[in-house]
């Protein structure tokens, strides 16, 4: 069997991307076009080639309200909800009641979603549930978004700690860890504020001891990171003080963190819970497109979007024609292959025309 020198490639995912290394080896063609195909498709697999799926709550008004919700779009401004509408995913643990849903691809193929263990509709006290809340966060677990485990609870607050709010996590290239962060306010400090904690994990199960990951002056919450197709990283933070957004950057996730100067949203008062995700990558000559979406809770709006064609710059715009079948809560989105897609709507049924909410 004839052999040839090839330069070939290896795929290392990031959370908004991907790259691709080169290397050489010596093998027979046809593990060579195998390997080509094999490639292709995981790249097809992680590119912005299908669409994209919203996982959200909805309210505080019934007990359902507060579950998981998907909403599937195909281009990442029109959406449709599914399960008709009802929740996919609810919680019977804990408090019963999830919030803040955060949806992962993990490295290893896996799929796992993690929730705020609260329901304001069964426990009304906010302060409660500042100070007397939950230490754990609800996670599931999948292969094909449509096939879940059932919920479990996982401790990974520190020991004092009065809640734990909106978690997410990342994939930490360097340490080939996920940090999963959450807001947590503590007793040291008599629930004084709010911080930034997180925790270290390879599977999900076993988690480090909890850390403060960020912490400034005032009290802050719902932390957004993602990761850029420059190498750079970008976090979104609520300022509970003066209800607003920060924006920063730093080369790694456990790097020196900076403002990004001239952040064109940082007088926007009454929003949280940002979810930015890359609507179009850069091809063509065009500059990659991203979205920044803001819950404006303050008009009990859901989410407003915001575009920019240079992340790096802070610089965004007021979006216009999306459309959302039902106010979405604070959430995140996740980027899905063509086969995904196709699978989530066959499975939990799609609605043909999205309701617009302006």
């Amino acid at each position: 069997m004839r052999t040839n020198t090839f330069t070939a490639f290896s795929v290392v995912t990031k959370s908004s991307g991907i790259r691709l290394l080169p290397w050489l080896y010596t093998i027979d063609m046809k593990k060579f076009l195998t390997l080509l195909l094999l490639t292709s498709w995981v790249v097809s697999g992680l590119a912005k080639d299908g669409g994209f799926l919203f996982v959200t709550f909805n309210s505080e008004g019934s007990q359902l309200g507060e579950q998981i919700y998907f909403g599937l779009s195909q281009d990442g401004i029109k959406w449709q909800a599914l399960n008709g509408q009802k929740p996919v995913l609810v919680s019977d643990i804990g408090e019963k009641g999830v919030r803040d849903p955060y949806l992962l691809r993990a490295e290893n193929g896996r799929f796992y979603l993690l929730a705020t263990d609260l329901s304001i509709y069964l426990n009304h006290n906010w302060t409660r549930a500042v100070q007397a809340g939950s230490h754990s966060i609800v996670i599931w677990e999948s292969t094909n978004l449509v096939n879940w485990s059932e919920p479990r609870l996982v401790s990974v607050a520190p020991a004092d700690a009065g809640c734990t709010w909106a978690p997410e996590a990342i994939y930490d290239t360097a340490t080939k860890q996920y940090l999963v962060y959450w807001a947590s306010t503590t007793k040291r400090d008599d629930f004084k504020k709010q911080r930034i904690w997180g925790t270290w994990t390879k599977d999900f199960k076993t988690f480090g001891e909890p850390f403060i990951y960020i912490e400034k002056p005032t009290t802050i919450i719902d932390t957004d990171i993602v990761h850029a197709e420059n190498g750079k990283y970008f976090r979104f933070t609520k300022d509970e003080k003066f209800k607003a957004i920060t924006m920063e950057q730093s080369e790694s996730v456990t790097g020196q963190w900076a403002d990004v100067p001239g952040f064109s949203l940082a007088q926007v008062r009454g929003y949280e819970g940002p979810a930015c995700y890359l609507l179009n990558p850069a091809q063509d000559g065009k500059p990659a497109k991203w979205c920044l979406l803001l819950d404006n809770y303050a008009q009990h709006a859901g989410y407003k979007p915001f575009l920019t064609d240079d992340l790096a710059s802070g610089k965004f715009v007021a979006g216009t024609d999306f459309e959302f079948p039902f106010r979405f809560r604070h959430g995140s989105v996740l980027p899905v292959s063509s086969a995904e897609y196709e699978r989530l709507k066959t499975h939990f049924g799609a609605s043909e025309k999205p309701a617009s909410q302006k």
